[in-house]
């Protein structure tokens, strides 16, 4: 089935891969254009070969460069003249450990690379295109920035920053321009393996609907945000965590 084109182009950060791709793809179906970013060229190209060629870009660099966020923005602008949405989804989890023994320089590159960024790319995407003609933005939380994260304190603390980002720039960046957050449990991927390789089958029965999250679910949470059957929502952190914080306080 030929999907209609929606005249709408998003830009979505570290989506070679994982819940990027997973929304890219969410995205593609409905008709968008995308501008993929990661870290890696070969990935990025295999990326935009499933995505198809005429409907995204890719762009490689480190999402905490400033320049690499300037280039990409000006490489949406080039291929197709806008930027109506903007999915801040790199990250970082470098290490794993209590708080008390965190590396201080490992910190600063966590919060560079998961928030400084995002702030970095809103800014560009809004002086590029949103401030004028308006549109949305979905920062990639997580429900390690809205409970206590044990061993991945570092990872919870900048996100729980991340939800306050998406605070600020909502009220800021209103009335044209809604911000809202999502913020994923355990999802299969490669970045979140080491939680649970192995024990997979363990670690899916402490959710209620019984299974670990895939990057689809966390696609289609973002295709609502920037849809408009969400013109008026904006401030908000969506959990999508499978019913695991049901279990919050029970014995």
């Amino acid at each position: 089935m030929t999907v209609q084109d929606s005249g709408k182009v998003a830009l979505i950060t570290g989506a070679s891969r994982g819940i990027g791709y997973g929304i890219a793809e969410a995205f593609v179906a409905r008709g968008d254009r995308v501008v993929i970013t990661g870290r890696g060229e070969d990935a990025l190209k295999e990326a935009v070969e499933k995505l198809g060629a005429d409907r995204a870009v890719g762009i490689a660099g480190k999402a905490h460069d400033e320049a690499h966020q300037a280039a990409a923005v000006d490489r949406a602008m080039e291929a197709f003249g806008r930027v109506d949405y903007l999915v801040n989804n790199a990250g970082t989890n470098p290490v794993f450990g209590p708080m008390a023994e965190l590396d201080l320089n490992v910190a600063r590159k966590v919060y560079e690379t998961n928030v400084i960024s995002a702030l970095g790319f809103a800014q560009q995407t809004w002086k590029a295109w949103q401030r004028e003609n308006g549109g949305a933005i979905v920062n990639i939380a997580s429900v390690a920035g809205v409970s206590a994260s044990p061993f991945i304190g570092a990872y919870g603390m900048s996100k729980a920053a991340m939800v306050n980002l998406t605070l600020q720039l909502a009220h800021e960046f209103a009335p044209v321009v809604r911000v809202n957050a999502i913020a994923p449990a355990v999802v299969k991927t490669k970045f979140a393996e080491a939680l649970y390789e192995g024990r997979e089958a363990e670690a899916a029965a402490a959710y209620p609907l019984g299974r670990l999250g895939v990057p689809q679910d966390i696609g289609g949470a973002a295709a609502f945000l920037t849809s408009g059957q969400s013109d008026w929502v904006t401030g908000q952190t969506l959990v999508v965590d499978g019913g695991i914080f049901l279990n919050a306080g029970v014995a």
